[in-house]
């Protein structure tokens, strides 16, 4: 979805969604940051989510990401309703399944936009709606042998 010219001197870009996947595999943060890249683009903003060693006052022994077949679907839904209301030049993100370890990056977003302030607030937009919207649940074990679930929808 392009977005009209806010700017003069700027082209819109065709399609500013770059990159949107959920993956088994580690995450890369130069990949999610090279898909951004954009002449027109005076910020850029990248958020890494990583998994820390406790959640809630308890240890986190271990801790899974599972998803819904919808997921990657709600991804693009989310990403092109930041793209309509912010002036994206381009956009990324990538969510990891599976089990990580601690210190593990579990999603990596970017957005580039003409100004910094366009740019943090399209990114922060995009990290929380990818929270509460796209069906991605997290399955973490406690040092105290307690588990919990904590997911979205």
């Amino acid at each position: 979805m392009a977005r009209t010219n806010d700017h003069p001197g700027e082209q819109a870009a065709a399609d500013p969604i770059k990159l949107l996947a959920i993956r088994d595999t580690p995450l890369s943060v130069d990949e999610v940051f090279r898909a951004v890249g954009d002449d027109a683009a005076g910020g850029t903003t990248l958020f890494v989510g990583t998994v820390r060693n406790h959640d809630g006052g308890a240890d986190v022994d271990t801790l899974g990401y599972s998803c819904h077949p919808s997921a990657e679907a709600e991804m693009r839904r989310v990403a092109e309703k930041v793209v309509a209301d912010h002036p994206v030049r381009a956009l990324a993100a990538v969510h990891r399944v599976g089990d990580l370890e601690v210190g593990d990056l579990a999603v990596v977003v970017a957005v580039s936009c003409p100004h910094r302030g366009e740019a943090f607030e399209a990114c922060r937009k995009l990290i929380d709606d990818l929270k509460h919207e796209v069906p991605i649940w997290k399955h973490q074990t406690f040092s105290d042998g307690t588990e919990e679930w904590v997911g979205a929808c």
